[in-house]
């Protein structure tokens, strides 16, 4: 029986593998950071034989909340990754299973890996309508890599849509995926009529070093880079400091800023209420992006989620409230769910890259509601 985890995006650490039913392990921070959650590893085992994996000193991790009604995900080929049984009792995880081959993976969510981050920036340039632009290098010397989908011209207006600031929500690329399929099928007509109106503005993943070394949260540095709009800097996060500089260039009429959440099991928005800009237009926007939302699937809500800031009481240096005060634009934050939504609940998937990319696609819808009046 062996574990590893040396492979993009692995993190984990074993203190204990003695037999299948005797399995301990933790889960390492992010590196210069308190941050943990993220986890991802291979067993190496005997087939058709119970095992019994405990993660361990989860009290401590970063969202402790969300490991209540959380459920691992495990996959033979990684490709398809379901559900497995798992209990949490305050500090530890523990996941019962009994693998049907020899070799199988666990994660913390489906993982979305650097090399099908390539796939994805790759297979997008190809679109007649598209373009990848290089903007800078991350700490660990990986591209920042920004697709530019639709033609500028004067009038049109200018959408951004960023993922995985935090690298362990690898819902957001998911649904960055499904956005890019639709948003790329010159046969589709919604997605015709947007590119006719706006210039789109993706960058799929914002932190691709912390995505390949296996962090929840941070980049090389250990850095939250949600917390680095107001200032950025290429001593600790270019990545936000190469996409600004290109917001500056280009405007912003429109910003989406997509994450997960570890605790919530919903889908839902958080919106830019505490900025000092905010106003009637702008919440009359947000309310035509939600109930846009809402009518085009009952995967999204708008009954839970985060807290509402207090008028000018928003914490500008998240990007969402960042970007919506200095462009003075629709701005929002959306996050999905790590475990499942609770009113759509699969018990074989939970919240799942499928579902992750069909919210991508209905997000579109959303945008039409909004794009005449932004």
């Amino acid at each position: 029986m062996r574990i590893s985890s040396n492979f993009d995006s692995g993190n984990i650490h074993v203190i204990r593998a003695e037999s299948p039913q005797d399995i301990q392990l933790s889960i390492p921070k992010d590196n210069q950071s308190e941050f943990y959650q993220w986890f991802h590893f291979k067993l190496d085992t005997t087939s058709f034989v119970s095992h019994q994996i405990s993660i361990l000193d989860l009290a401590k991790s970063a969202y402790p909340d969300g490991w209540d009604n959380y459920q691992a995900v495990a996959s033979y080929d990684r490709e398809e990754w379901f559900r497995v049984d798992t209990e949490f009792d305050g500090d530890s995880l523990t996941i019962q299973f009994t693998p049907e081959f020899e070799h199988v993976y666990f994660a913390y969510f489906a993982p979305y890996g650097y090399e099908r981050h390539l796939d994805l920036l790759a297979w997008s340039q190809k679109s007649i309508d598209c373009q990848q632009q290089y903007l800078g290098a991350t700490l660990d010397n990986r591209d920042m890599s920004l697709l530019v989908i639709g033609q500028p011209e004067a009038g049109k207006k200018t959408i951004w849509v960023t993922a995985r600031q935090h690298p362990g929500e690898t819902m957001a690329q998911w649904l960055i995926e499904g956005l890019l399929e639709r948003l790329l099928d010159d046969e589709d007509g919604l997605s015709r009529l947007l590119l006719d109106k706006a210039v789109f503005y993706v960058v799929p993943n914002m932190n691709p070093d912390g995505s390949y070394r296996g962090h929840l949260r941070t980049n090389a540095n250990g850095i939250n880079l949600n917390r680095e709009w107001a200032n950025p800097s290429m001593e600790n996060s270019p990545e936000v400091f190469w996409v600004k500089q290109k917001m500056k260039q280009v405007g912003v009429d429109m910003f989406l800023d997509v994450h997960g959440d570890e605790a919530l099991p919903y889908n839902f928005v958080a919106g830019c209420e505490g900025n000092p800009n905010y106003n009637q237009t702008l919440a009359g926007l947000e309310n035509s992006f939600k109930q846009a939302l809402q009518t085009v699937t009952p995967e999204f809500q708008d009954v839970h989620g985060y807290e509402k800031d207090k008028p000018g009481e928003a914490n500008l240096t998240v990007a969402a409230n960042a970007i919506g005060h200095e462009f003075d634009c629709l701005s929002y934050t959306l996050e999905m769910p790590f475990k499942d939504n609770i009113e759509l609940p699969d018990s074989v998937y939970g919240w799942s890259p499928a579902r992750s990319k069909q919210l991508g696609e209905d997000v579109l819808v959303a945008m039409r509601a909004v794009v005449d009046k932004l």
